[in-house]
């Protein structure tokens, strides 16, 4: 855990959704560390540039499809092009990552869902926070509290509650929830 205050940056929470697929490379794979911190890397920078326009801190669910990672039947291309740059083909990448996989990169959090009927799990949440006044940030923290057991997300719904509240706990194969964005 560690103390950030999101005012709409969004480098936190591509470190965060990096990191987890760095993971899956450096734990499943023959993958050297050196290969590992250039995908690394590479993914921010792409990620960082793909979302630069993308990116809306005062409205957190508008392009959240477009910044939606999504591993199923097709490598999604932004992780395809980091891995390449490792000397990856996309058949290693789908064998050394989750063959069904859906990674929301938000402002304020990131989550993730393995299989289409899985859970949704958060990697990483915080609060914006007015200028000047800190913001407890936690990694990896599922029940959302801090040291403290203060909630770390304030009442708005993020996008995939807002899927829930509309009906969908557990989306069929069919449905395609990357696809959802304002």
């Amino acid at each position: 855990m560690h103390t950030l205050c999101a005012r709409g940056t969004m480098k936190p929470e591509i470190t965060a959704a990096v990191g987890f697929l760095s993971r899956f490379l450096r734990v499943k794979g023959h993958v050297n560390d050196r290969q590992v911190q250039t995908f690394n890397q590479s993914l921010q920078d792409i990620l960082s540039e793909q979302y630069k326009h993308h990116w809306f801190p005062d409205r957190p669910c508008k392009g959240s499809g477009y910044r939606c990672i999504r591993i199923n039947h097709k490598m999604d291309p932004l992780v395809g092009q980091a891995g390449q740059r490792i000397g990856l083909t996309i058949q290693q990448l789908y064998l050394l990552l989750p063959s069904e996989l859906t990674l929301w990169v938000d402002p304020f959090e990131v989550s993730y869902r393995i299989g289409e009927d899985g859970s949704i799990c958060v990697l990483y949440e915080s609060v914006p926070c007015p200028v000047g006044m800190p913001t407890m940030a936690t990694a990896g923290s599922p029940s959302g509290h801090g040291m403290l057991g203060s909630p770390m997300v304030d009442s708005r719904h993020s996008c995939k509650e807002e899927l829930m509240v509309m009906g969908r706990t557990s989306p069929s194969k069919n449905y395609n929830m990357m696809t959802v964005s304002s």
